[in-house]
Protein backbone atom coordinates (compact mmCIF):
# COMPACT_ATOMS: atom_id res chain seq x y z
CA UNK A 1 0.00 0.00 0.00
CA UNK A 2 1.38 3.68 -0.64
CA UNK A 3 -1.39 5.97 0.63
CA UNK A 4 0.30 9.21 1.18
CA UNK A 5 -0.60 11.77 3.24
CA UNK A 6 0.43 15.88 3.44
CA UNK A 7 -0.53 17.24 6.61
CA UNK A 8 -0.26 21.09 7.32
CA UNK A 9 3.01 21.10 5.14
CA UNK A 10 4.82 24.42 5.18
CA UNK A 11 7.89 25.11 3.24
CA UNK A 12 10.12 28.34 3.30
CA UNK A 13 13.31 29.98 2.34
CA UNK A 14 14.34 32.18 5.00
CA UNK A 15 11.25 34.55 5.24
CA UNK A 16 9.64 33.83 2.06
CA UNK A 17 6.82 31.03 2.16
CA UNK A 18 6.19 29.34 -0.71
CA UNK A 19 3.86 26.54 0.34
CA UNK A 20 1.26 27.70 2.61
CA UNK A 21 -0.60 24.85 5.09
CA UNK A 22 -1.13 22.16 2.40
CA UNK A 23 -3.37 19.25 3.28
CA UNK A 24 -3.64 16.39 0.89
CA UNK A 25 -4.23 12.54 1.17
CA UNK A 26 -3.54 10.55 -1.90
CA UNK A 27 -5.11 7.05 -2.41
CA UNK A 28 -3.48 3.78 -3.20
CA UNK A 29 -3.05 2.97 -6.73
CA UNK A 30 -4.18 6.72 -7.64
CA UNK A 31 -3.02 9.23 -10.44
CA UNK A 32 -2.75 12.52 -9.17
CA UNK A 33 -1.35 15.70 -11.00
CA UNK A 34 -0.33 18.89 -9.39
CA UNK A 35 -0.90 21.39 -12.07
CA UNK A 36 -0.09 25.19 -11.44
CA UNK A 37 1.59 28.19 -13.43
CA UNK A 38 5.61 28.09 -13.02
CA UNK A 39 6.59 29.28 -9.13
CA UNK A 40 3.11 27.81 -7.78
CA UNK A 41 4.83 25.65 -5.40
CA UNK A 42 3.94 22.32 -7.58
CA UNK A 43 7.84 21.29 -7.89
CA UNK A 44 9.01 22.05 -4.62
CA UNK A 45 5.47 19.78 -3.05
CA UNK A 46 6.94 16.91 -5.30
CA UNK A 47 10.66 17.37 -4.15
CA UNK A 48 9.87 17.63 -0.38
CA UNK A 49 7.51 14.48 -0.85
CA UNK A 50 10.62 12.57 -2.58
CA UNK A 51 13.11 13.49 0.29
CA UNK A 52 15.12 15.86 -1.62
CA UNK A 53 13.85 19.14 0.02
CA UNK A 54 13.53 19.25 3.77
CA UNK A 55 10.43 20.26 5.01
CA UNK A 56 9.59 23.12 6.79
CA UNK A 57 6.58 22.50 8.45
CA UNK A 58 3.78 20.01 8.69
CA UNK A 59 4.00 15.98 7.92
CA UNK A 60 4.51 13.69 5.38
CA UNK A 61 3.79 9.80 5.69
CA UNK A 62 3.63 7.46 3.18
CA UNK A 63 1.89 3.97 3.67
CA UNK A 64 1.30 4.99 7.03
CA UNK A 65 4.97 5.96 7.86
CA UNK A 66 6.60 9.64 8.73
CA UNK A 67 9.19 10.14 5.53
CA UNK A 68 10.08 13.75 7.32
CA UNK A 69 13.45 12.92 7.95
CA UNK A 70 13.68 9.66 5.75
CA UNK A 71 16.72 9.51 3.25
CA UNK A 72 15.15 9.64 -0.65
CA UNK A 73 16.36 6.03 -0.92
CA UNK A 74 14.58 4.59 2.27
CA UNK A 75 10.72 5.98 1.44
CA UNK A 76 10.56 4.08 -1.58
CA UNK A 77 9.99 6.05 -4.14
CA UNK A 78 11.41 6.84 -7.60
CA UNK A 79 11.20 10.25 -9.76
CA UNK A 80 11.30 11.03 -13.25
CA UNK A 81 13.04 13.85 -13.98
CA UNK A 82 12.41 16.68 -17.03
CA UNK A 83 15.96 16.44 -17.96
CA UNK A 84 16.20 12.81 -18.47
CA UNK A 85 19.34 12.78 -15.29
CA UNK A 86 21.04 9.93 -17.77
CA UNK A 87 24.45 9.64 -17.96
CA UNK A 88 26.35 10.04 -21.33
CA UNK A 89 29.15 7.62 -20.82
CA UNK A 90 26.84 4.50 -19.78
CA UNK A 91 25.07 2.39 -22.15
CA UNK A 92 21.58 2.42 -21.57
CA UNK A 93 21.35 -0.89 -20.51
CA UNK A 94 23.97 -0.01 -17.76
CA UNK A 95 22.04 3.43 -17.01
CA UNK A 96 18.87 1.37 -16.16
CA UNK A 97 20.57 -1.14 -13.81
CA UNK A 98 23.03 1.65 -12.01
CA UNK A 99 20.88 2.13 -8.86
CA UNK A 100 20.41 -1.68 -8.77
CA UNK A 101 24.04 -2.15 -8.77
CA UNK A 102 24.63 0.42 -5.82
CA UNK A 103 22.23 -1.56 -3.83
CA UNK A 104 24.50 -4.73 -5.12
CA UNK A 105 21.36 -6.51 -6.38
CA UNK A 106 22.46 -10.04 -8.06
CA UNK A 107 23.12 -9.49 -11.61
CA UNK A 108 20.81 -12.15 -12.56
CA UNK A 109 18.46 -10.29 -10.62
CA UNK A 110 19.51 -7.24 -12.57
CA UNK A 111 19.32 -8.98 -15.89
CA UNK A 112 15.77 -10.29 -15.18
CA UNK A 113 14.06 -6.97 -14.45
CA UNK A 114 15.75 -4.95 -17.13
CA UNK A 115 14.33 -7.39 -19.26
CA UNK A 116 11.07 -6.53 -17.80
CA UNK A 117 11.33 -3.26 -18.26
CA UNK A 118 12.74 -2.90 -21.63
CA UNK A 119 9.77 -4.99 -23.07
CA UNK A 120 7.14 -3.01 -20.92
CA UNK A 121 9.04 0.45 -22.55
CA UNK A 122 10.01 -1.14 -26.43
CA UNK A 123 13.34 -0.39 -25.17
CA UNK A 124 14.95 -3.53 -25.85
CA UNK A 125 16.63 -2.82 -29.37
CA UNK A 126 18.37 0.06 -27.47
CA UNK A 127 20.37 -1.57 -24.33
CA UNK A 128 23.56 -1.22 -25.90
CA UNK A 129 23.16 1.91 -27.41
CA UNK A 130 24.44 5.70 -25.57
CA UNK A 131 21.86 8.54 -24.47
CA UNK A 132 23.20 10.15 -27.39
CA UNK A 133 21.94 7.84 -29.82
CA UNK A 134 18.65 8.00 -28.69
CA UNK A 135 15.78 10.78 -29.33
CA UNK A 136 14.04 12.57 -26.76
CA UNK A 137 11.33 10.70 -26.06
CA UNK A 138 13.07 6.65 -26.23
CA UNK A 139 15.72 8.92 -23.48
CA UNK A 140 12.46 10.01 -21.28
CA UNK A 141 11.47 5.83 -21.50
CA UNK A 142 15.17 4.94 -20.21
CA UNK A 143 14.45 7.93 -17.57
CA UNK A 144 11.21 5.76 -16.73
CA UNK A 145 12.31 2.66 -17.12
CA UNK A 146 15.83 3.51 -14.31
CA UNK A 147 12.48 4.35 -12.32
CA UNK A 148 10.32 1.44 -12.63
CA UNK A 149 13.24 -1.56 -12.11
CA UNK A 150 13.35 -0.18 -8.38
CA UNK A 151 9.90 -1.32 -8.16
CA UNK A 152 8.82 1.60 -6.02
CA UNK A 153 5.80 2.10 -4.33
CA UNK A 154 4.84 5.93 -5.34
CA UNK A 155 6.27 7.15 -8.80
CA UNK A 156 6.94 11.11 -8.81
CA UNK A 157 6.95 12.63 -12.36
CA UNK A 158 8.29 16.15 -12.82
CA UNK A 159 6.99 17.87 -15.83
CA UNK A 160 8.82 14.86 -17.65
CA UNK A 161 7.68 15.60 -21.06
CA UNK A 162 8.60 19.40 -21.03
CA UNK A 163 11.17 18.99 -23.60
CA UNK A 164 9.95 17.21 -26.17
CA UNK A 165 8.20 18.69 -28.93
CA UNK A 166 4.47 17.79 -29.16
CA UNK A 167 4.01 14.85 -31.44
CA UNK A 168 6.34 13.19 -28.59
CA UNK A 169 4.51 14.44 -25.87
CA UNK A 170 1.08 13.17 -27.30
CA UNK A 171 2.96 9.91 -27.70
CA UNK A 172 4.49 9.75 -24.15
CA UNK A 173 1.86 10.92 -22.22
CA UNK A 174 -0.51 7.76 -23.90
CA UNK A 175 2.55 5.49 -23.06
CA UNK A 176 2.84 6.62 -19.30
CA UNK A 177 -1.12 6.27 -18.75
CA UNK A 178 -0.67 2.69 -20.39
CA UNK A 179 1.75 2.06 -18.13
CA UNK A 180 0.21 3.22 -14.98
CA UNK A 181 -2.88 0.99 -16.05
CA UNK A 182 -0.93 -1.70 -16.06
CA UNK A 183 1.60 -1.22 -13.28
CA UNK A 184 -0.86 0.29 -10.24
CA UNK A 185 1.32 2.02 -8.56
CA UNK A 186 0.76 5.65 -6.75
CA UNK A 187 1.55 8.16 -9.36
CA UNK A 188 2.00 11.83 -8.58
CA UNK A 189 2.81 14.05 -12.03
CA UNK A 190 3.79 17.63 -11.53
CA UNK A 191 3.22 19.70 -15.14
CA UNK A 192 1.98 22.95 -16.15
CA UNK A 193 0.50 21.85 -19.25
CA UNK A 194 -3.53 21.21 -18.60
CA UNK A 195 -3.67 18.71 -21.65
CA UNK A 196 -1.46 16.46 -19.65
CA UNK A 197 -3.34 16.79 -16.13
CA UNK A 198 -6.95 16.54 -17.65
CA UNK A 199 -5.76 13.35 -19.83
CA UNK A 200 -3.89 11.62 -17.19
CA UNK A 201 -5.26 12.48 -13.77
CA UNK A 202 -7.70 10.42 -11.54
CA UNK A 203 -7.62 13.94 -9.46
CA UNK A 204 -6.13 17.58 -10.63
CA UNK A 205 -4.37 19.30 -7.86
CA UNK A 206 -4.84 22.90 -8.98
CA UNK A 207 -2.17 25.55 -7.19
CA UNK A 208 -1.56 29.00 -6.77
CA UNK A 209 0.79 31.09 -4.61
CA UNK A 210 1.92 27.42 -2.77
CA UNK A 211 -1.32 26.46 -1.83
CA UNK A 212 -4.11 24.62 -3.23
CA UNK A 213 -7.13 26.50 -5.81
CA UNK A 214 -9.37 23.27 -5.83
CA UNK A 215 -8.77 19.10 -6.03
CA UNK A 216 -11.06 17.69 -7.94
CA UNK A 217 -11.47 15.19 -11.05
CA UNK A 218 -10.53 16.32 -14.09
CA UNK A 219 -14.81 16.97 -15.19
CA UNK A 220 -15.39 18.00 -11.68
CA UNK A 221 -12.69 21.21 -11.93
CA UNK A 222 -13.62 21.77 -15.73
CA UNK A 223 -17.48 21.87 -15.05
CA UNK A 224 -17.57 23.68 -12.06
CA UNK A 225 -14.69 25.65 -11.59
CA UNK A 226 -14.41 26.70 -7.75
CA UNK A 227 -12.75 30.22 -8.53
CA UNK A 228 -12.09 32.85 -11.06
CA UNK A 229 -9.00 31.31 -11.31
CA UNK A 230 -9.53 27.72 -12.23
CA UNK A 231 -11.99 28.56 -14.93
CA UNK A 232 -9.76 30.99 -16.82
CA UNK A 233 -6.48 28.25 -15.98
CA UNK A 234 -8.56 25.04 -17.26
CA UNK A 235 -9.69 24.80 -20.32
CA UNK A 236 -8.61 25.42 -24.65
CA UNK A 237 -9.55 28.07 -25.84
CA UNK A 238 -10.16 30.51 -22.35
CA UNK A 239 -13.13 31.01 -20.80
CA UNK A 240 -15.05 34.29 -22.14
CA UNK A 241 -14.68 36.43 -19.25
CA UNK A 242 -17.63 39.34 -18.58
CA UNK A 243 -18.28 42.18 -15.99
CA UNK A 244 -22.39 41.93 -15.32
CA UNK A 245 -24.60 42.97 -12.26
CA UNK A 246 -27.32 41.23 -11.11
CA UNK A 247 -31.05 42.46 -10.60
CA UNK A 248 -34.05 40.32 -9.56
CA UNK A 249 -37.22 40.71 -11.33
CA UNK A 250 -39.12 39.21 -8.65
CA UNK A 251 -38.79 35.44 -10.38
CA UNK A 252 -35.50 35.35 -12.07
CA UNK A 253 -31.83 37.06 -11.99
CA UNK A 254 -31.09 39.32 -14.46
CA UNK A 255 -27.13 39.12 -15.23
CA UNK A 256 -26.87 43.21 -17.46
CA UNK A 257 -23.28 44.02 -18.77
CA UNK A 258 -22.41 46.19 -21.31
CA UNK A 259 -24.47 45.00 -24.35
CA UNK A 260 -25.38 41.43 -22.87
CA UNK A 261 -28.39 40.23 -20.43
CA UNK A 262 -29.01 36.66 -19.40
CA UNK A 263 -31.68 35.52 -17.26
CA UNK A 264 -30.82 33.04 -14.68
CA UNK A 265 -32.91 30.72 -12.54
CA UNK A 266 -32.55 32.75 -9.02
CA UNK A 267 -31.92 29.01 -6.94
CA UNK A 268 -28.94 28.74 -9.31
CA UNK A 269 -26.62 30.93 -8.02
CA UNK A 270 -26.73 32.68 -4.81
CA UNK A 271 -26.85 35.95 -5.59
CA UNK A 272 -27.49 39.61 -4.10
CA UNK A 273 -29.30 42.69 -5.67
CA UNK A 274 -27.37 45.17 -7.48
CA UNK A 275 -23.90 43.22 -7.02
CA UNK A 276 -21.05 43.21 -9.04
CA UNK A 277 -20.25 39.62 -10.79
CA UNK A 278 -17.76 37.92 -13.55
CA UNK A 279 -20.05 36.04 -15.82
CA UNK A 280 -17.92 33.30 -17.49
CA UNK A 281 -18.74 31.26 -20.59
CA UNK A 282 -16.74 28.33 -22.51
CA UNK A 283 -16.68 29.16 -26.62
CA UNK A 284 -17.55 25.72 -26.69
CA UNK A 285 -20.55 25.93 -24.71
CA UNK A 286 -21.61 28.92 -27.21
CA UNK A 287 -24.10 28.11 -30.17
CA UNK A 288 -25.09 29.96 -33.12
CA UNK A 289 -28.11 31.84 -32.62
CA UNK A 290 -30.41 34.27 -35.47
CA UNK A 291 -29.48 37.79 -35.76
CA UNK A 292 -32.07 39.31 -33.70
CA UNK A 293 -31.80 42.48 -31.50
CA UNK A 294 -32.01 42.42 -27.97
CA UNK A 295 -32.25 39.02 -26.94
CA UNK A 296 -31.47 37.30 -23.42
CA UNK A 297 -28.85 34.78 -23.29
CA UNK A 298 -27.03 35.64 -26.03
CA UNK A 299 -23.84 37.10 -26.97
CA UNK A 300 -24.15 39.24 -30.65
CA UNK A 301 -21.55 41.15 -32.31
CA UNK A 302 -19.05 41.67 -35.79
CA UNK A 303 -16.66 38.63 -36.30
CA UNK A 304 -13.14 39.92 -36.09
CA UNK A 305 -11.37 37.29 -35.95
CA UNK A 306 -11.33 33.59 -37.37
CA UNK A 307 -9.04 31.26 -36.50
CA UNK A 308 -8.98 28.04 -38.22
CA UNK A 309 -8.14 25.03 -36.62
CA UNK A 310 -8.88 22.15 -38.63
CA UNK A 311 -12.33 21.25 -38.39
CA UNK A 312 -13.31 23.34 -35.76
CA UNK A 313 -12.81 27.54 -35.94
CA UNK A 314 -12.72 29.98 -33.21
CA UNK A 315 -14.81 32.93 -33.96
CA UNK A 316 -13.59 36.18 -32.20
CA UNK A 317 -15.91 39.29 -31.72
CA UNK A 318 -16.38 42.36 -29.42
CA UNK A 319 -19.29 42.58 -26.83
CA UNK A 320 -19.49 45.55 -24.92
CA UNK A 321 -15.52 46.44 -25.78
CA UNK A 322 -14.51 42.96 -24.77
CA UNK A 323 -13.42 39.81 -26.98
CA UNK A 324 -15.80 37.24 -27.38
CA UNK A 325 -14.51 33.35 -28.51
CA UNK A 326 -16.87 31.22 -29.84
CA UNK A 327 -15.68 27.67 -30.97
CA UNK A 328 -17.80 26.67 -34.36
CA UNK A 329 -17.55 23.72 -37.12
CA UNK A 330 -15.06 24.66 -39.45
CA UNK A 331 -17.62 24.53 -42.21
CA UNK A 332 -20.05 27.36 -40.85
CA UNK A 333 -17.54 29.78 -39.86
CA UNK A 334 -18.16 33.12 -40.26
CA UNK A 335 -16.06 35.19 -42.67
CA UNK A 336 -14.74 38.59 -41.24
CA UNK A 337 -16.71 41.84 -40.96
CA UNK A 338 -19.71 39.16 -41.10
CA UNK A 339 -22.44 39.78 -38.45
CA UNK A 340 -22.75 37.25 -35.82
CA UNK A 341 -24.61 35.39 -32.75
CA UNK A 342 -24.44 33.06 -30.04
CA UNK A 343 -26.82 31.62 -27.36
CA UNK A 344 -25.98 29.64 -24.50
CA UNK A 345 -27.84 27.23 -22.10
CA UNK A 346 -28.24 28.36 -18.42
CA UNK A 347 -26.31 25.41 -17.24
CA UNK A 348 -23.28 26.42 -19.43
CA UNK A 349 -22.66 29.67 -17.17
CA UNK A 350 -20.33 30.15 -14.46
CA UNK A 351 -20.52 33.59 -12.06
CA UNK A 352 -18.12 34.28 -9.52
CA UNK A 353 -18.40 37.29 -7.03
CA UNK A 354 -15.97 39.84 -8.21
CA UNK A 355 -13.85 40.93 -5.75
CA UNK A 356 -13.36 37.14 -4.03
CA UNK A 357 -13.24 35.68 -7.35
CA UNK A 358 -15.96 32.59 -5.53
CA UNK A 359 -17.96 30.57 -7.84
CA UNK A 360 -21.75 31.59 -7.21
CA UNK A 361 -22.95 28.63 -8.09
CA UNK A 362 -25.25 26.98 -5.21
CA UNK A 363 -24.06 23.54 -3.27
CA UNK A 364 -26.90 22.06 -4.24
CA UNK A 365 -26.87 22.73 -7.97
CA UNK A 366 -23.12 21.21 -8.04
CA UNK A 367 -24.25 17.55 -6.97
Amino acid sequence: MAHIVCSHVDKAYGAVNVIKDFNLEIDDHEFVVFLGPSGCGKSTLLRMIAGLEDISGGEVSIAGRTVNDLEPRDRGVAMVFQNYALYPHMTIYDNIAFGLKRMKVDKAEIDSRIKTVAATLGLEPYLSRKPTELSGGQQQRVAIARAMIKTPRVFLFDEPLSNLDAKLRNHMRVEIARLHQNLKTTTIYVTHDQLEAMTLADRIVLMKGGAIEQVGTPAEIYERPRTLFVAGFIGTPNMNILDVTARSDGQDWLLEGDGLRFRVDRNRFALKEGHAYTLGVRPSSLSAAPLQDNRENTLAGITDLVEFHGDSALVSFLVGGKEIGALVPASSRPKTGAPVAFSTSVESLHLFDRSTGLSMLRMESQA
